[in-house]
Formats: C-alpha cells, sequence, structure tokens
C-alpha cells in the first residue's frame, strides 16, 4: 500500500478527459445470452453465452454450443478499425470439454457499411476421438432499415443436434433496446418443420 500510494503521489498528472478515456480501455464489459433451440424432432434445448471484454482481451464461455451437454472456454484478441467501412476479427482458441473433448482455434469477424453489415463466428474442434473432430459456424448478413432493427439470412453449421443439411439456412430478425438484445431465426428444413431459436442478451 505505502509503495502505492508514493507512485501515485509521484505519477504526472493527466487531464480529466485523458482519465476517462483510460477508465473505458481498462474497464470490463460483461454480455450474457441464452438462445433457445426448438427442434421439431427433438427435445429443445437452451445455449448459454457469457462473454468478457476489456480492451483487445476477449474471453468467453459456451454451453450447448459445439454438442449436448458440453462446455467450452475461449480467450482471445480483438481488433477492429475503419471508418466507412467498419471490420472487426477476434482470433481466439477454446478449450472443449464434456460430451465432447478437445482444443478449438476459432474466430469472429463483422464487416459493416452504411445500414448492411456480415457477422460470422466459426471454429474447429480438434477431438480426443478423431470422428468428433468437426467444423461450426454461424454467419448473418444483415440490413438495419432503422438502429434498433437489423433482419437478413443465417446460415449455422453444427453437430448439436441431426440436421437434414449439412449447413442450414433461412430469415431471422434482430432488435435492440438500450442494453437488451433479442432475435428470432427459422432455419429452413426440406423434409420437417422449421428449426426455431429465439435469443435474448443482456450487456452489463
Amino acid at each position: 500500500m505505502l509503495v502505492t500510494g508514493l507512485l501515485l503521489a509521484l505519477a504526472p498528472a493527466t487531464s480529466s478527459a485523458q482519465d476517462a478515456g483510460d477508465d473505458e480501455t481498462h474497464a470490463w464489459s460483461v454480455s450474457a445470452s441464452v438462445a433457445v433451440y426448438g427442434l421439431p424432432d427433438d427435445s429443445n434445448y437452451a445455449q448459454p453465452t457469457v462473454t468478457a471484454d476489456r480492451g483487445a482481451i476477449h474471453l468467453e464461455a459456451r454451453y450447448n454450443y459445439e454438442a449436448l451437454r458440453t462446455a467450452s472456454l475461449w480467450a482471445g484478441y480483438a481488433m477492429r478499425g475503419g471508418r466507412r467501412v467498419e471490420w472487426a476479427l477476434t482470433p481466439m482458441v477454446g478449450l472443449v470439454f464434456g460430451g465432447t473433448d478437445g482444443i478449438a482455434p476459432g474466430y469472429v469477424a463483422s464487416l459493416s457499411w452504411w445500414k448492411v453489415d456480415a457477422y460470422i463466428e466459426g471454429e474447429y474442434v480438434f477431438a480426443g476421438i478423431s470422428e468428433d473432430s468437426f467444423a461450426y459456424h454461424w454467419s448473418e448478413a444483415a440490413i438495419a432499415p432503422f438502429g434498433w432493427l437489423r433482419a437478413g439470412l443465417v446460415t449455422q453449421r453444427t453437430r448439436a443436434y441431426a440436421t437434414e443439411r449439412d449447413i442450414q439456412r433461412g430469415p431471422f430478425v434482430n432488435a435492440t433496446f438500450d442494453r437488451i438484445d433479442a432475435a428470432v431465426y427459422a432455419f429452413i428444413g426440406e423434409r420437417s418443420e422449421p428449426t426455431f431459436v429465439a435469443s435474448i442478451g443482456w450487456t452489463f
């Protein structure tokens, strides 16, 4: 405590604007979301996700994403840039355990211009059992007619449940109110009823 006090006393003074900027850079931003999958031919399930960001540091925890009764912990480095066309890229590495065990390199990326945006997250799980190794992805392409509303197309490749298509596709709508984010997705099948996904998230 004494050393800390001496360092603070000897440190050069900074402006309030600089202090505010530093506080924002070093503050943690935490969000939590849950997506509920309504499956036409199987039991419904929930897929929760928690993220924490501080500067370029990105941490994430998922459950029921890679497989049912499977958790994953992630760490990544966030990069972003652009003015008229804004982009963001976060390469990550994850530890997968539970129903499926393995190591997974992955990424999250986004691109936006005017009222149009695209988002994708992907990973490849190198599982202990080679048959369980698999590439996962989720992507969205959308237009935002209003600042709080997005609508577009979504694609998904997953092994969390059995699908008749390797890559599922369908429409979605997404609304954001203050710190609450809600969305509804419909994955259209060729022979079965659609798979509906409803998600809601909160940023702390």
